[in-house]
């Protein structure tokens, strides 16, 4: 029985939000229309309870006892994260490792008895958010019993400072409950994932998320003031402070660390007053060369718009439903203290002085537009907003449909994005002739840019076969990230590394620098169970 709100166990956000048999049978009618004899059998997820969950091989002492769970369900929601290798696994019944035991700490000190037991019993403790990681990061993928901490239960803003504008806020708390504890102050920490509904504030941290701000403040890094962290080692805390020349920065070492060094319970992160002026404009291209230049102009001329995003034509048709020869760019300034007009005016002028067309503006604030935003072309921007909060539901209606739909992205510098874009859409294009045929498509889109380079986020469309989907990713992925790392690009800007990406991680980063983390990992968690595999 479907329960609206529940999430889901083996896919994308809760079941009430799965597509409705109408939005499926459209969405199948547009890849039939793009990948004609494709077989568009849909496949529903399995029961769990087909998964033969295997009993704990751990039990808890008495006094955490109240704090586990061994219910089969938990468990397997537990097991993994939503990328799509995840959900194919889950669709085709591939059980694989999982966690013995769920344990939702309610205190700090739950979270130190946690790890004293996983210590002195030498058990793995995968710490968990909102599970929505895309790399392998939750996954106990090791052998022996595991743990799976969820923080869930430390979800409260506990303490905000508005003469700095700031707050303590718990690390288990979710996008929208974060958000809903600030709104009565006028404040906002303005951090929007596409994940920001099924994800956690602890998990921002320990991921690197990226989040709304196209420019200037891009990761949650920039947001971050000081954290507590609880290792086996003790608990660490940094003071809270606008900048230190200090030494190297003990945040840094935990941002990005993914549980492997400790487990993040509370942050203080600095926050924002709600915008009152927003503008938003929509620029089409008819070359995409002129369309990556226009947006690097936008980059460096110091205007930092909040939203600075540049669709290629696939992308743009795909999932703003608007036809461009060479790209569409979103752009949007913000402020809470003056209008914005000029910004995006100088913006514009920048934009027309590689070709672009205007094809809508608006102010959000009053939701009014001009230039034509009514249009089916004028509206891409929020075409193409709605699109992206339904992206993961529609990927996982296509994962039920053999299809090979998946994402990946990096960044790298402007001088190398041409030689890095090339190679990377070659080696997704050839990966996808030899694995699916040659029915596939490749998209790309700015997520985020620089001064010195933009973060491009490909996307991959393919006619999958069913039982082999998971095998033919793992080739186009492995074939991209060989172009990745070759041609000077990250493994990943704001994904993580998780299990996944350690192999390009490895080559990517220098030696010594990973010989410091294992010294780190070894001096901080000494008996090796915080999230075996990842990092280290």
């Amino acid at each position: 029985m479907t329960v609206p709100d529940r999430r889901s166990w083996w896919g994308w956000g809760t079941e009430g939000r799965q597509l409705t048999a109408a939005e499926a049978d459209t969405l199948a009618g547009r890849v039939a229309a793009l990948l004609p004899g494709h077989d568009l059998t849909d496949h529903a997820p399995p029961d769990p309870a087909a998964f033969a969950v295997p009993a704990p091989r751990v039990a808890p002492p008495a006094a955490l006892a109240a704090l586990c769970s061994a219910d089969p369900v938990d468990r397997l929601a537990h097991a993994r994260g939503k990328a799509f290798r995840d959900v194919v696994r889950n669709l085709t019944g591939v059980r694989g490792p999982m966690p013995d035991l769920v344990v939702r700490p309610r205190t700090e000190q739950d979270v130190v008895d946690v790890l004293d037991w996983c210590t002195s019993t030498a058990t793995p403790v995968v710490p968990y958010g909102g599970g929505s990681s895309v790399v392998g990061g939750v996954e106990p993928r090791f052998e022996g019993p595991a743990v799976s901490l969820d923080l869930e239960h430390l979800d409260q803003v506990v303490e905000i400072d508005a003469t700095s504008r700031a707050a303590r806020i718990q690390a288990g708390t979710y996008g929208p409950a974060l958000e809903a504890q600030l709104r009565p102050h006028g404040l906002t920490l303005r951090h929007f994932p596409q994940s920001f509904e099924f994800s956690t504030l602890g998990g921002w941290l320990a991921t690197r998320a990226g989040g709304h701000f196209a420019t200037l403040a891009t990761h949650i890094d920039d947001l971050t003031a000081s954290l507590r962290v609880v290792t086996p080692a003790g608990t660490s805390e940094s003071r809270r402070l606008p900048g230190s020349g200090a030494g190297p920065s003990p945040d840094r070492m935990f941002l990005g660390s993914e549980g492997a060094l400790g487990v993040i319970t509370e942050a203080w992160m600095r926050l924002q007053l709600r915008p009152t002026w927003q503008r938003t404009a929509t620029v089409a291209f008819t070359s995409y060369a002129a369309a990556v230049a226009a947006t690097r102009a936008i980059a460096q001329s110091g205007l930092h718009p909040a939203n600075c995003r540049l669709l290629d034509p696939a992308e743009a048709l795909i999932n703003a439903g608007t036809a461009v020869d060479g790209g569409l760019l979103i752009l949007a300034f913000e402020s809470a203290d003056h209008p914005v007009d000029a910004w995006l005016g100088r913006a514009l002028e920048l934009v027309a002085d590689h070709g672009g067309t205007v094809l809508a503006t608006r102010d959000r604030a009053t939701d009014a537009g001009d230039h034509g935003a009514t249009t089916e072309a004028g509206d891409a921007s929020q075409a193409w907003r709605s699109a992206f909060i339904r992206m993961p539901y529609q990927r996982d209606a296509l994962a039920r449909r053999a299809m090979v739909v998946e994402t990946f992205e990096t960044a790298c510098t402007w001088a190398a994005f041409p030689d890095l874009h090339a190679a990377v859409t070659a080696a997704a294009t050839d990966a996808i002739a030899r694995v699916c045929g040659g029915q596939g498509v490749v998209t790309c889109r700015f997520t985020h840019v620089y001064p010195d380079g933009p973060a491009p986020y490909y996307g991959v469309y393919a006619g999958g076969r069913w039982g082999s989907t998971l095998a033919q990713w793992d080739e186009i992925k492995a074939a991209v990230s060989d172009a990745i790392i070759a041609h000077g690009g990250t493994i990943t800007h704001h994904h993580a590394v998780g299990r996944d990406h350690r192999p390009w991680y490895d080559a990517q980063r220098p030696e010594p620098f990973a010989q410091a983390v294992r010294a780190a990992k070894t001096a901080l968690d000494p008996a090796g169970v915080l999230n075996p595999g990842v990092l280290v």
